[in-house]
């Protein structure tokens, strides 16, 4: 199994890269845009699955009558 970082490197190059190019002409077809942000939605959801708190916030609650 590919290290969970270089398949998250290798979409994101992918999604950065454009959708297809012609030689002479120079045109050039960008990526949709719903494809990049389906891109960036899924390594942020990796990047969040991996950290250690899973992006919650553990807080200490003190009710106001308790000393």
């Amino acid at each position: 199994m590919a290290d969970e970082s270089a398949i998250e490197t290798l979409i994101e190059s992918v999604a950065s890269a454009p959708a297809s190019v012609s030689g002479d002409t120079g045109s050039m077809t960008t990526r949709k845009l719903s494809d990049l942000i389906e891109a960036d939605k899924y390594t942020s959801a990796k990047r969040s699955a991996r950290s250690v708190c899973f992006g919650l916030r553990g807080i200490k609650c003190v009710p106001p009558g308790a000393v």
